[in-house]
């Protein structure tokens, strides 16, 4: 785990982010909040593409709880079964999107509590679907952000929660909005698990990454 760097460094490190994109947009497809919910849940364990090549038919059909529930269980596992988990992935939606129409009135909540009290919904899904559709500078801390910040020193922290903390009270506040995405985007295609791109990445020269590759 790599020390924290400083607020210099922070501030230097998310203005070349901002640079190379100004809005990062999250990778899953989604129509509305409800969709997002539920995209970003089947998103456990399977990649953004999977989800999307599952969800493209099954949005068409069932964009709102009800018309999920109108589908029925059977049929969402017929349109997800590609991705991992996908019979207990099909409950939990049936399952949220029941609760949705009979305690929210067919509309998603915009409170973290209230969205991790959905089946299948815990702090990372709420955190997205806040930030995402609401504006919320919510960290979702996945397994990039988790790896980039202890490399790094942007956000290290021992688990998922304490880089979520990390970020929140270390990053710059006009960079917090982005800050999970362009986190979790260097993570996915620059700082990689096995063989990171240092040779192309835009912070290497502030990264306290060790190992660095040409």
């Amino acid at each position: 785990m790599a020390r924290q760097l400083d607020y210099h460094t922070l501030h230097e490190i998310f203005t070349r982010f901002r640079a190379a994109e100004a809005e990062p947009k999250g990778e899953l497809h989604h129509v509305n909040a409800y969709t997002l919910v539920v995209a970003v849940a089947l998103s456990a364990q399977a990649t953004d593409a999977g989800v999307n090549k599952a969800t493209a038919e099954l949005f068409k059909l069932a964009d709102t709880p009800q018309k999920m529930l109108d589908l029925g269980e059977d049929a969402v596992i017929g349109h997800i079964r590609t991705i991992g988990l996908y019979r207990n992935k099909a409950k939990n939606v049936i399952r949220l999107s029941r609760i949705l129409v009979e305690e929210y009135g067919g509309e998603v909540p915009s409170s973290r509590a209230a969205l991790q009290s959905l089946p299948g919904v815990g702090r990372k899904t709420a955190n997205v679907v806040l930030n995402m559709w609401w504006g919320y500078p919510s960290q979702a801390v996945d397994t990039h952000i988790f790896r980039l910040g202890n490399r790094s020193g942007i956000a290290p922290g021992k688990d998922v929660d304490a880089v979520e903390r990390a970020i929140e009270d270390n990053i710059p506040v006009e960079f917090q909005h982005h800050a999970h995405h362009w986190m979790i985007l260097h993570g996915r295609y620059i700082c990689v698990a096995r063989k990171p791109k240092c040779g192309v990445c835009i912070i290497r020269d502030l990264c306290q990454f060790e190992d660095k590759t040409l």
